[in-house]
């Protein structure tokens, strides 16, 4: 015998083989029970016990998820009976707590946050034991843990009430010698502080002040900051009086702390309680010191510089009435340079400069932040002067190197235009960049507000008046056309829906002659080419809309004639069903009349459509079609009875069957139709050729009916009957619906 030698892939091959024949060979043994008997045995109770038995037995010598499972349920507990939950199981939830894992610790911080906000009346003693409980785990040495509990007491705050706040929370923090307290400890004092002066009036937060006089001298910077971050709830509650007295002198010296985290603190804390400050403060103390604060910020603190931009528009208007010119121009400036912060300008245009990654990505972070704001400072430097003060910024933010700025300002796009009012015409040039930006992501926000902005930039302008209701944007067809074209080459085929969806505002925009000559035709192409479904449903909406406020008879004729030739007789089923679309459409955008005059055939002649699915379509629309007609057009009556005739004798589908069905009980019960019996004739007898102008291959038969009778088969086989025997002799009862022509 022979052995062929094997190549190194047949090799690795045959091995792999091998090693899942392996694998059916592995038996391991399966355990039939989850639990052993032992197991069992530990984690059966006895059935007599009542729930507070069981509680009080499952703490003491329970397994972990039995424990887990008491303390979970204690809010239930409670509600049944608070007095024995209080006396027996909480003293063992105590003790279980101090080997509990973190789970248990959660769950239990959990339950005791329920028992307080619940609206079971608590004693004093029961809130006492829950609040020590909460207390004791403060210092917890799982980080996770003690931050559980400390929002646990947080939240349990605003369901105390005063006294039990001042006895059992207040009266042992300010007891505790605050540094010889861990740091974990002293940041939850700032948190505790914070939350419960806003409870008390101010001339019963004297006592505090010293606590937190000390918290923001603390020596470790992490305590510091906290405290800081708490000031303004501390500010709100102790009042103005004591806020110019011993807050103020704190947060100026936080401000230019040595560390970056302790200085943003106090700069957000300063900015959010600029309104509490009087004029004199503004003037004398808060302007130098955010002066200050900015210019270190901008020599070389950039982390803080993110935060700084991004408060800027809040600083500058809470600071504006207290400002002197000199003041007001020195913070418009300071924010120009954050706007061009890491660029370069040559020839007009803005490049970043050679930066390192990170520092790069900070500085494109504060200009995206001033695009953000710039709305903001439009008001604030006075839209009149956009011109002088603030153009080139805001180009320069519209043309930034960074999407994420361009992006930015495009999304606030629409404001800048609503500011500047009749001085709109300042930012045409911008509208263009944007629309013909090479990221779509630009292009995406700017289409949120684009049919406001478009409609306010072309309807005000130098010298509009009663007579000029549109303003001509240079170049605004070409952005518009490019911007689509881009939009349809790409894979975001949302943008393009909605791009698509915008464009329903330019009648209001443009002439007539520019939507007809530049856009009808691409509307067609979408439609009849596109392959996303919801972009070709968009293009005939906006098709629509555009033939709406078409105001030239020759224009309207030629578009619907190429309605009919591309769409209802359309090679391609997709365009025949975009036909139908259309149809839903115009019915809501025209009067009943004109549709019936120009849409209402086409689509009956559907009927013969060879592709089930718009058959299925132009059965689902027949009561709308049907609430078009008027009563006394008897012709259209008459050609709708003859489309639901045919669809009732010839269809096979099952699907379209049922739904024609369904459409014809509708009909019935809103008085459309009414249901007779007839003998066994052939229902196509009594079709007419005249009564129905559409292509058909029956050969129709004179008949002395002139009521056109619609006939529904009750037996599942076709309405041809073939003779079988002694089923000859057997009639057949069959359903007729008869279209009404009286009174809709």
């Amino acid at each position: 015998m022979f052995v062929r030698k094997m190549t190194p892939s047949q090799s690795s091959l045959f091995g792999e083989i091998d090693d899942l024949q392996d694998l059916t060979f592995i038996e391991r043994p399966i355990r039939r029970s989850l639990k052993t008997a032992e197991e069992i045995d530990k984690l059966t109770v006895d059935e007599d016990l009542n729930d507070i038995e069981r509680a009080v037995y499952l703490l003491s010598s329970g397994e972990d998820v039995q424990q887990a499972s008491v303390i979970i349920n204690l809010p239930i507990l409670v509600r049944q009976n608070p007095a024995e939950t209080f006396r027996r199981v909480v003293p063992k939830v105590r003790e279980a707590l101090h080997v509990a894992g973190a789970d248990m610790q959660l769950a239990a911080a959990g339950s005791f946050l329920t028992v307080l906000q619940d609206d079971i009346v608590l004693i004093q003693t029961h809130t006492h034991s829950i609040l020590q409980i909460v207390l004791l785990n403060l210092d917890h040495r799982d980080t996770v843990v003690s931050i559980a509990w400390l929002e646990t007491l947080l939240s349990a705050i605003d369901a105390l009430p005063k006294d039990t706040i001042r006895q059992e929370i207040l009266s042992p923090l300010l007891s505790k010698h605050q540094l010889s307290q861990s740091v974990p400890a002293r940041l939850a004092s700032c948190r505790i502080l914070g939350k419960v002066v806003g409870k008390f009036e101010g001339r019963n937060n004297k006592d505090l002040l010293p606590l937190i006089r000390s918290l923001c001298q603390d020596v470790e910077y992490e305590v510091r900051a906290c405290m800081c971050r708490q000031l303004e709830n501390i500010t709100r509650g102790i009042g103005l009086d004591h806020t110019k007295v011993e807050v103020l002198p704190e947060l100026v010296e936080l401000a230019q702390d040595e560390a970056s985290t302790v200085r943003l603190a106090a700069f957000d804390t300063i900015i959010n309680l600029l309104e509490m400050f009087d004029s004199d403060d503004r003037t004398c103390v808060i302007f130098p010191l955010v002066k200050a604060f900015c210019e270190k910020c901008f020599k070389g603190d950039e982390a803080v510089l993110a935060s700084l931009s991004f408060q800027y528009g809040k600083l500058c208007h809470g600071l504006s009435e207290s400002f002197t010119d000199e003041q007001h121009l020195w913070f418009l400036e300071f924010y120009k340079k954050l706007c061009c912060l890491g660029l370069q300008h040559e020839n007009g245009h803005c490049e970043s400069q050679p930066y390192p990654l990170e520092l790069e990505n900070k500085y494109a972070l504060v200009r995206r932040n001033c695009a953000y704001n710039f709305p903001a400072i439009v008001l604030y430097a006075d839209p009149n002067h956009f011109l002088s003060e603030l153009y080139r910024t805001f180009s320069s933010l519209c043309h930034d190197p960074e999407i994420s700025v361009r992006r930015t300002a495009a999304g606030g796009f629409h404001e800048v235009v609503k500011l500047l009012g009749p001085n709109v015409h300042y930012i045409h040039k911008e509208i263009i960049a944007l629309l013909q930006d090479d990221s779509l992501e630009v292009l995406d926000a700017l289409l949120n507000n684009i049919q406001e902005t478009l409609e306010l930039a072309t309807s005000r302008g130098e010298g509009a008046g009663p007579e000029s209701k549109q303003v001509n944007i240079p170049d605004l067809v070409p952005a518009l056309v490019a911007a689509e074209q881009k939009a349809a080459s790409s894979l975001h085929w949302r943008v393009h829906e909605k791009l698509l969806q915008c464009y329903s505002c330019l009648p209001l925009v443009i002439s007539g002659d520019q939507i007809y000559f530049r856009f009808f035709q691409r509307m067609f192409s979408i439609i009849t080419t596109n392959n996303v479904l919801p972009v070709q449903r968009e293009a005939v909406r906006t098709l629509c809309v555009f033939l709406r406020y078409n105001r030239k008879q020759e224009q309207r004729q030629e578009i619907i004639s190429k309605i009919k030739q591309e769409l209802a007789q359309g090679r391609s089923y997709w365009n025949r069903l975009r036909y139908l679309d259309l149809c839903e459409i115009t019915i809501d955008l025209f009067s009943k009349s004109y549709f019936c005059k120009h849409f209402l055939i086409p689509a009956l002649e559907l009927v013969n459509d060879p592709v089930a699915n718009v058959r299925y379509k132009l059965c689902y629309m027949l009561p709308k079609l049907r609430s078009t007609i008027k009563a006394t057009d008897k012709h259209l009556l008459q050609q709708l009875e003859f489309c639901v005739r045919k669809l009732l004798c010839r269809e096979k589908d099952k699907d379209v069957v049922v739904t024609l069905r369904k459409v014809s009980l509708s009909l019935l019960k809103c008085g459309h139709i009414s249901k007779v019996l007839v003998g066994r004739n052939d229902p196509y007898d009594n079709l007419r050729p005249h009564h129905f102008n559409v292509a058909s291959s029956i050969s129709p038969t004179p008949s002395s009916s002139s009521m056109p009778i619609l006939i529904r088969s009750n037996t599942s086989s076709s309405v041809d009957h073939r003779s079988n025997g002694n089923k000859d002799t057997q009639s057949r009862k069959l359903s007729v619906y008869v279209m009404r022509s009286c009174t809709v």
